[in-house]
């Protein structure tokens, strides 16, 4: 990639406001696809977007708009995916699409439903378009500390060291520290699983579990994105470091969380339906459960945690039943 890369956001959410946030201190212009027409007249007139992290102000000067997906991908080089997973196909399906030539950045952190395939996945087996030209980017990080602007750190992950270096620079600010690394499944696998971990910190939480408990939930989910990520792609990575167990803490952490935030009202007894309702957000984890129990059927990695959010969410199993169940699990 050069400098006159040309680049492109796809996804209207609080992930890729954030990254525009953070791509306009070093790019000039980029564009940006969102799917709704009246989101777009309103950026252009107010210069933020209506629905998420509606206090970051972005100069929509350098900004070329778009609610056609097809358009945005022919006319840029560098496109930055942060549709969520499980609408990213049918998102696709509405368009002529062509990647040829084109470098994809995945800030998704779920899988293509029915698929069960990560977002890099799909991408080179659907569209073709190989693993060279694939980069991920992961955290610790959540989109409104960006916005807030508080120190956050990223690492980016390619094949390409100098493609990853390419788009880490991009990213970086004087609130943004990024890294970078050539582990695309390692770092995309584990922040899928690290949004299960997630889900199920936030129904114990919900069910009045202490902090006590936490730690070894947390410390066992650890331990399940290891054997999972040994037993399907054995690799020299380090799951100490920030893009494995920082993510995985932050995520089954923070007040920012929205899958922890989805784990709770679960825990206080809300339905799947109306906790997805209220939220107004898409917490990844809740469609990728189903994925990775399917994708494990295979491997049959002991995964307790992940299973007890398979059996609570998608069997109705009680919460208060499978956790009592899952307690027997945990060491």
């Amino acid at each position: 990639m050069k400098a006159d890369t040309r680049i492109a956001i796809l996804g209207g959410g609080s992930w890729a406001t954030a990254l525009a946030k953070l791509i306009m201190n070093n790019a000039q212009h980029i564009s940006w696809y969102l799917r709704s027409e009246e989101s777009i007249r309103f950026m252009r007139k107010y210069g933020h977007n209506p629905k998420y992290l509606t206090s970051v102000i972005l100069d929509t000067g350098r900004i070329t708009f778009s609610s056609d997906l097809g358009e945005i991908i022919q006319n840029n080089d560098l496109l930055i995916c942060a549709i969520p997973a499980p609408f990213i196909e049918e998102s696709l399906s509405q368009f002529p699409v062509s990647f040829e030539n084109k470098f994809l950045v995945s800030a998704v952190k779920g899988i293509i439903p029915k698929h069960n395939l990560t977002v890099a996945e799909y991408f080179n087996q659907v569209y073709e378009i190989p693993f060279s030209s694939i980069g991920i980017i992961s955290g610790p990080c959540h989109a409104e500390e960006v916005a807030l602007e508080r120190l956050s750190y990223l690492t980016v992950s390619s094949k390409n060291k100098r493609d990853s270096r390419f788009i880490a620079d991009l990213l970086r600010c004087h609130h943004l520290k990024s890294n970078t690394s050539t582990d695309i499944y390692g770092t995309e696998y584990a922040a899928v699983l690290k949004n299960i971990f997630a889900i199920a910190s936030g129904i114990c939480h919900g069910l009045g579990y202490g902090d006590n408990f936490q730690a070894v939930l947390v410390s066992n989910a650890h331990q399940e994105i290891k054997r999972f990520l040994d037993k399907t792609y054995k690799s020299k990575r380090k799951l100490n470091s920030s893009p494995y167990l920082g993510d995985l803490l932050v995520t089954s952490y923070s007040q920012f969380s929205r899958n922890r935030t989805f784990g709770t009202m679960i825990g206080k007894g809300y339905s799947v339906k109306s906790a997805t309702l209220e939220m107004n957000m898409v917490a990844e984890g809740s469609y990728a459960v189903a994925c990775i129990k399917e994708i494990n059927e295979k491997h049959k990695v002991n995964m307790p945690i992940m299973d007890a959010v398979y059996h609570i969410l998608h069997r109705k199993i009680s919460p208060v039943i499978e956790i009592k169940l899952l307690e027997e699990k945990l060491k």
